[in-house]
């Protein structure tokens, strides 16, 4: 690789990390090692092509550009949390990703049976992981947060909001939207 392909693939990986939180490879391989899965068999849950998802991860590419793919990953992310604290079992968490791949995205609020409470209403945080998604598939972390500095004269509650839920942790935004409920 020439320094003009280590510096594009340096700069993918930094734009990966603003738009995702780290960069895809790291993630990918997360998912991987805690679901127990093949770079194949993850690139079909998401529903990528395999050598878009090695891009991805190599970071030839930089972007997902599709919001459903964006979507399985937070959902996939929150299925490997949910095996780690052994609230789903392995059994569990294959048809689990069988219904992730299903899934069409598109909906900024989906009611499926993998993200609604027993009441049948979507979990808190699913709803600020799916703004959080909504808010970076048009904007980096770093844009996001340039515009509440912005507004935060004029504007400190959507300034705030820019911060939490636009570049901010999906745990601490949800801490947020609940300590606000009260």
């Amino acid at each position: 690789m020439d320094a003009a392909q280590q510096e594009a693939t340096a700069r993918a990986r930094e734009l990966q990390r603003n738009w995702y939180g780290e960069p895809l490879g790291a993630l990918f391989r997360k998912l991987i090692d805690d679901l127990g899965l093949n770079q194949a068999r993850l690139a079909g849950v998401l529903g990528l092509s395999a050598p878009m998802l090695s891009q991805l991860m190599s970071g030839q590419r930089a972007k997902i550009g599709n919001p459903a793919v964006v979507q399985r990953v937070q959902l996939l992310q929150e299925l490997a949390g949910q095996v780690a604290d052994g609230s789903v079992s392995a059994a569990e968490a294959t048809e689990r990703m069988d219904e992730i791949k299903q899934s069409q995205g598109g909906s900024v609020l989906s009611n499926t049976t993998a993200t609604t409470s027993s009441s049948g209403a979507p979990t808190v945080k699913r709803v600020v992981r799916e703004i959080q998604s909504l808010l970076r598939s048009v904007a980096a972390a770093g844009d996001i947060i340039d515009a509440a500095d912005t507004l935060a004269p004029s504007h400190p509650e959507l300034a705030e909001f820019l911060r939490v839920y636009g570049a901010g942790r999906t745990s601490d935004a949800v801490t947020h939207y609940q300590s606000h409920q009260n």
